[in-house]
């Protein structure tokens, strides 16, 4: 990296970390109800729980407002470095992204434990990825409706997406930088990593379940 850049990109991954760290679900509780989210429902400071405690509601501005938090790093920090000749700029928005969603995830207004970063990922992606995004978006709701688990459709989604950029091509759609298909190649790791405990409760049947949303629901 060119020296003139360090200091711009180091501090466009700061500023990136704290538009990440900013606890949207956390003042939705104590704001709405006066809780801490993370005393309730999962125990996670994100917009699922938020759903489940607060109501759908506060839970769709959460999530729109964590959608934000990934998607302005992403998109907007490019353009500053317009000026500078980049070979592959798919780098930088991977960087200024990823921060955003680590702030997320480990926010520092709430000793570094936040949400699992699936709101703020999706911003991310859809500024990386704006032709897959809403493939994976299907399979995410349609893994939802059939089964209630937020989480499994979390995690499918994301395995789907570096499906969808590889075959995006054979349709004469321009595929993305060498760098975006390597990162796609790392969500579904990240995803799987951040739903550890997810997975250890679908496996044992504890998981929480949304049964509103399934469209085959005996309830």
């Amino acid at each position: 990296m060119e020296e003139n850049l360090l200091f711009p990109v180091l501090t466009g991954m700061v500023i990136s970390y704290i538009i990440g760290s900013f606890p949207t679900s956390l003042l939705a509780g104590k704001i709405l109800k006066g809780i801490d989210i993370r005393n309730h429902g999962s125990g996670n400071a994100g917009a699922t729980n938020v759903l489940r405690i607060l109501g759908w509601k506060p839970g769709l501005i959460v999530i729109l407002i964590d959608i934000l938090k990934g998607w302005i790093p992403t998109f907007f920090f490019i353009n500053f470095f317009q000026q500078h000749e980049l070979n592959d700029d798919g780098i930088l928005k991977i960087l200024f992204g990823f921060c955003s969603v680590l702030g997320h995830s480990y926010t520092i207004f709430a000793n570094f434990k936040g949400g699992k970063g699936v709101g703020t990922l999706l911003g991310m992606l859809i500024a990386l990825f704006p032709i897959a995004i809403p493939l994976c978006l299907l399979i995410f709701i349609t893994i939802v409706i059939l089964t209630g688990y937020v989480s499994l459709g979390s995690i499918f989604a994301s395995i789907s997406l570096p499906v969808f950029i590889l075959v995006l091509p054979i349709f004469e759609i321009e595929p993305p930088h060498f760098s975006l298909i390597i990162f796609s190649l790392l969500i579904p790791f990240f995803i799987l990593f951040t739903h550890r405990s997810n997975i250890i409760r679908l496996r044992n049947g504890s998981e929480n379940q949304f049964k509103k949303f399934m469209i085959f629901s005996k309830d």
